[in-house]
């Protein structure tokens, strides 16, 4: 590829991204306006490593280093697309991708056509996805080294156990099983979410029973019956997963239960258009700058060591979310946190499908 002349402005503008061409002097002869833009100067005219200063992960020049017009473009056309920071002023950078390629001019010059991406998005996935497997690896190793060395014990000295102390461990592994279990569907659930694709069985259910259910199996667990629960009569049907909300409200009980030591009340509201659950605690509360952060993956308030995947709100908004409803958090310092969720109110007709029996009395009527 060669050319007669740089590309000017106009040209150069049509591309989505900041873009320069640099000479063979090292000089900038042509850029569009988003390069100005990102240099907050005009850019033609002036040494491109001075203006569009870039140093890669080790902080080192990349203009130095990487020498980009040294090469023979014959040979080497295109500089792979490298991750390097952009020195915005004297106390900041921007992390951006660089896409090159160098071109030889009718002349036998060569220049430079670089493109800057703006990286904090893919920087922001990059550390989501180290988080991940940082998370995934601590959770399932924990539970499993507990369930080999309760195994390898087991069946080294069986005959040396009590009836009481082998059923004791074969307990304990059967909850690290579970905890595993539930941990694979935690992230079956994200990436689903991730990708728009969470599957709803709706049904019309009973918004009262589900909750009803879900407080019930919490005061079997805890005997000190913390969780309180106190909803208007006559509770709409909703057309809604009854799975998928019985673990909204699982999850929203259990985060009460473990960030208060005292009483959890879940109250609901009745509107024309939706119904609210609340579930509220006695807690430390939540900084109002966390409040919007705590429904995001793994997310974690500052010097807290409690123990789970930071999943279980962002899978919990999402659920809400994919029903039509809302999912939102209220709290003060010192003064417990409420959050709470809606759901739209209706039944089959809400979503377009025909109600059993409508058909028959539309005929009745017409009789």
């Amino acid at each position: 590829m060669s050319m007669s002349a740089a590309p000017d402005a106009a040209m150069l503008d049509w591309l989505p991204d900041p873009t320069v061409v640099v000479g063979p002097d090292g000089r900038i002869v042509a850029c569009n306006r988003l390069a100005n833009r990102l240099a907050g100067s005009e850019l033609t005219g002036k040494p491109a490593d001075e203006v569009l200063a870039l140093t890669d992960e080790a902080g080192r020049d990349w203009w130095t280093c990487a020498r980009p017009l040294e090469a023979d473009p014959r040979l080497a056309p295109r500089i792979p697309e490298t991750d390097l920071e952009l020195q915005v002023d004297e106390e900041r950078t921007r992390p951006v991708t660089l896409v090159a390629a160098r071109v030889q001019a009718d002349d036998g010059s060569v220049h430079l056509l670089v493109s800057l991406r703006r990286a904090e998005r893919r920087r922001r996935l990059d550390a989501a996805r180290s988080d991940l497997v940082s998370t995934v690896s601590h959770e399932i190793r924990s539970p499993l080294t507990s369930v080999k060395g309760f195994t390898k014990t087991l069946l080294a000295k069986w005959d040396r156990f009590t009836d009481d102390q082998k059923r004791q461990m074969l307990a304990t592994v059967n909850d690290d099983a579970d905890r595993v279990t539930r941990l694979l569907g935690e992230l079956l659930d994200v990436s689903r979410i991730d990708a728009g694709r969470l599957r709803l069985r709706r049904q019309l259910i009973d918004i009262g029973t589900v909750v009803g259910r879900v407080v019930d199996r919490f005061a079997v667990a805890d005997p000190r019956g913390r969780v309180a629960v106190a909803l208007p009569d006559g509770m709409p049907q909703l057309y809604a997963d009854p799975d998928k909300i019985d673990q909204v409200v699982t999850n929203l009980v259990e985060n009460a239960l473990k960030y208060s030591d005292g009483p959890v009340q879940v109250r609901g509201v009745v509107r024309t258009d939706e119904v609210e659950i609340n579930v509220s605690d006695e807690g430390p509360g939540i900084a109002a700058e966390h409040l919007e952060e705590i429904f995001t993956k793994f997310f974690r308030r500052s010097g807290e060591r409690r123990s789970g995947t930071g999943l279980g709100l962002y899978i919990a908004k999402g659920i809400v979310e994919a029903h039509g409803g809302r999912l939102w958090a209220t709290s003060a310092v010192g003064q417990g946190s409420r959050f709470s969720f809606t759901l739209p109110r209706g039944g089959l007709g809400l979503v377009g499908l025909p109600v059993p029996g409508a058909a028959r009395r539309v005929e009745e009527t017409r009789t």
